[in-house]
Parts: C-alpha cells; structure tokens; sequence
C-alpha cells in the first residue's frame, strides 16, 4: 500500500519567529565548492517570491516550553520514520516548512548491513543569513524517537542546490535541515528549513512515529555573538575560517573563558593558526575546522558550566528560604509556649484570686461559682412585703459584702432583683427593680464604684423554690449579686 503524507516538524521556531519579520536573503561570498563555501546565488525577488507562495503551511505543532536542556532551548516534536523492515531502499521526499515554503528535497534510504545509509539532495535553498545574521550553514540532522539529534553533515550549497551522503546507525529516526553559525553544533536550532515527507514514491515498509527534541534558540546565538568582541567583515576569508570565527566569538559571548578555559584556548590556537595560512589551503580548512570543533566544546561546557552554577544558587537560595522558615517556625512555636506558659499562670492566678474571693464573700452570704461569674445570693427577709426598703439585717451583710468588692480593682458588679408569684407580673417586675436598684445604691454609699456596678429587675421570672409555700415564696424573694471581671469570670464549679 502506498502511503502519501507528510510529516510535520514541530518547534517553537514560528513561535518565536511568526512575529518578527524574515530579514532579506544577503548572498555570501562565494570561495569554490573545494573548500566547502556556501553560496547563495537565488536572487532576492525569487526568494522573496518562493517565500510567500500560497498554500504552503507554517510548521505546526508549536511547543513554546522551555527545553530539557535549559531556558536557551524551546521544545518541539517531530515525526520520525522506520525503516527496520525496510528490504530495498525507498524515496523520501524533504519539504520546505513556514520559514523556507520553496525549499525542497529527495533522499534515497536503505539498509545496508545494518546502517541506514542516506543519500540526499535540496534545491531552493538561500544564503543561511536569511534565518539569522549569526548563520554560515546548513546541517542535516537525524532525530530519534527519544529526541536525540544527530548531526549528520554539512550542506555544501552551490546555486542554492545542495547533495550530501550520510548514515545513522539506528533504524528510526527523523530527517530534518536547519540554519546553523557553524557545521560544528551539537544542536539543532529553531531555523528549521526543511522537513522529511513521506510521499508516494515511499515505500509501504516503513512506520511513523513521534519524537520530541530540544532546540537551540537562534536569539541565543545573537546574544552570545553581541557579548562577544567584534571581527570585522572579511568576505574574502575561506568559509572554514568565517564559521570557526564565528563559533569562537560565540564560545567566548557564552562564557567559555569562565567555564571552559582549555578548549577555548584550543580552539584560539587553531583559529590563529588557519588565519595565518599555515599548511597551505588544506591545512588551513583543517585547523579552521579543528578550531569550530574545540569552539562547540567550549561553548557546550560554558552552558553546562552556568546551568550548574545557576542551579547551585538556586539550592542555596532555596536552602537560606528553608532555614529562614524553620528560624520563623522555631520563634513562632517559642512564642506559642510563651503564651501558653502565660496564659497557664494567668490562669493559675485568676483560679487563686477567685477562690479567695468565693471564700471571703461565702463567709457572709451563700456564694456559687457559674459561666458568668461568682453568685452571691441575697434572700430571706430582706425586704418588706411589697416595699424595696432594704431592712436593717440585710444592711449589715451588704456594708459587708460593699468592703469586700471595693477592695478589688476592675469588678464588675450587676444586681439582679427577682420577687415570688404573689401580684401581677407588671408589678412584681417592677417590684424586683426597685429591689436591685436599692441594693446598688446601697452597695455604691458603702464605696463600690458606681459605675462598677448595674440592677436589674426579672420579677416573679426564674424561681428557685415554690411558690405555693410561704418559706419557698420568702426564698424566690432575693438579690442576686453577679461578681464578674478578670480573674473571676471561670469555668462553672
């Protein structure tokens, strides 16, 4: 069965690159395909126009997290394809994505003792810097299902056509071309140009399948060049020399004289070695590549070594926050202590100053622990019969009970009246008024603050005896003292 699909290449390229607008195609300076120089001889106007050709899509699949590999990368997926029962080889055609809709491509796949050997060719391919000043190149890169990248070579372009033999050990992978500084990168970036598309020349032994993989972000590139000191333009230095410039320009913006001291020097010797011409033609491509290759190392360790030292900051800031909570922990759980500690011997003393208090005021009238307070009750003859005069007998406990009080700062004192059922309601809750209301002013004359203390009438209302019997009635005839304040209000007894 024939199979015609294409396989889109997801990225955060058109994510990040969707609103910034494609900068013009800019030709380089071609120095012969013998020394590996890439040319772009398309004209602007054709680029232009291959560029925006309709019913091309844009790269789907846009991921805009952050990579595994740090905030420099963006995340993105790919299909790759595989070819493990592959017998003969089989077509694979490359199309151009949202940034190159003109590009396109062929390879030939095909197993050769257990190798995926590929044979490809593009055509439509502009000048690298038409995705990013920073570019020289174009690499080919394999994908595997578990997205790693493999780079499998350089594109030596010439008229904007481009061949390249490669293998890939493994029988799955993803094919796919991006613009790059240097051939020496260990990454591909967010430029990808073209994609692997199955078509109808494919074969039916193959299966597709996801892979994810992390991209260099070419505004990374930018940063590190403009952190770098700058070279000026020399269009007639071999192409070698312009990308292992280009790739120590960037080590250095990345840090590498911080972090990677030793291949970063390598790879100044090479470069110094090549621009001086030493070993005629062919050594200085050597040396010029040698020096891109030793630059990518120093580069790579000068990312890994900041991620390392950023990581360790971050583990002492979490660290420092962590012991700064358990300091906050430690003073709040002290503080909590105290104020139990406190509130313990506060309750012991306001325990110890209401049991006094009970024990000096029971000494003259009955007096009962409750919820509001300490109850003194007043009852027995105290009044005569419908009257609120308070008798002689019952003015003697009172002075008593008046010392008591006036010697506690901060009481609080409320009188309540009550009579027995004998008359109307209306007039027994008046009654019971005038009850407490004399025995609040009496309470006042004999040094009890005024305003420490309240009456309250509540008539033939709350009994605490029958009424249907003479001694009861003289019972529910009564005064009750609420003593309440701090140290006194406590658990009923």
């Amino acid at each position: 069965m024939k199979i015609y699909r294409t396989l889109p290449f997801a990225s955060a390229l058109l994510l990040a690159q969707a609103q910034t607008p494609m900068p013009p195609v800019t030709p380089l300076h071609s120095e012969g395909a013998a020394t590996g120089s890439i040319q772009g001889e398309s004209s602007r106007q054709e680029e232009k126009n291959a560029q925006s050709a309709p019913g091309v899509p844009a790269v789907p699949n846009i991921q805009g997290a952050p990579g595994g590999n740090g905030a420099d990368m963006v995340q993105g997926t790919a299909q790759a394809i595989n070819y493990r029962l592959l017998k003969s080889s089989t077509r694979i055609d490359f199309q151009g994505t949202g940034l190159l809709p003109a590009g396109k491509g062929v390879a030939k796949i095909k197993n050769k003792d257990g190798i995926t050997l590929i044979k490809a060719k593009f055509e439509n391919l502009p000048a690298p810097s038409a995705f990013g000043e920073a570019n020289l190149t174009y690499v080919l890169w394999a994908i595997s299902p578990e997205g790693q990248p493999t780079n499998l070579g350089e594109l030596m372009v010439k008229k904007g056509k481009a061949k390249i033999k490669a293998s890939e050990p493994l029988p799955s992978f993803g094919l796919l071309v991006t613009a790059e500084p240097y051939f020496a990168v260990t990454r591909p970036s967010d430029a990808v140009v073209l994609q692997n598309a199955v078509g109808k020349d494919t074969g039916d032994k193959v299966e597709l399948m996801d892979a994810k993989l992390d991209l260099m972000q070419q505004k990374q590139y930018a940063l590190e060049l403009a952190a770098a000191a700058p070279l000026p333009a020399d269009p007639k230095m071999p192409m070698e020399v312009q990308q292992a410039r280009q790739a120590v320009r960037i080590a250095q913006g990345a840090g590498a004289a911080a972090y990677a001291v030793d291949p970063l020097s390598k790879a100044q010797n090479y470069l110094a070695q090549s621009e001086a011409g030493e070993g005629g033609k062919k050594g200085v491509v050597m040396t010029a590549r040698s020096a891109t290759q030793s630059a990518e190392e120093a580069r790579s360790m000068a990312i890994q070594g900041k991620r390392v030292e950023a990581q360790a900051v971050a583990q002492r800031m979490a660290q420092a926050k962590l012991d700064q909570a358990k300091v906050e922990a430690a003073q709040a759980s002290a503080a909590q202590a105290q104020a139990q500690q406190q509130a313990q011997l506060s309750e012991q003393e306001n325990a110890g100053l209401r049991t006094r208090l009970m024990d000096q005021l029971n000494g003259i009238l009955e007096t009962r622990a409750s919820a509001k307070g300490l109850i003194v009750n007043m009852s027995g003859v105290l009044f005569k019969t419908g009257k609120a005069t308070v008798l002689p007998t019952a003015r003697e406990k009172l002075a008593k009970i008046a010392g008591i009080l006036a010697t506690h700062k901060g009481l609080k004192i409320e009188a309540d009246g009550f009579t027995d059922s004998t008359g109307t309601g209306s007039f027994n809750a008046k009654l019971s008024e005038n009850r407490a209301q004399a025995v609040r002013d009496f309470l006042v004359s004999q040094g009890v603050p005024s305003e420490a203390i309240i009456s309250r009438g509540f008539g033939q209302d709350h009994p605490i005896a029958s009424n249907d019997t003479e001694a009861g009635r003289q019972e529910n005839r009564r005064v009750e003292l609420v003593v309440s304040g701090e140290g006194i209000t406590g658990p009923r007894h």
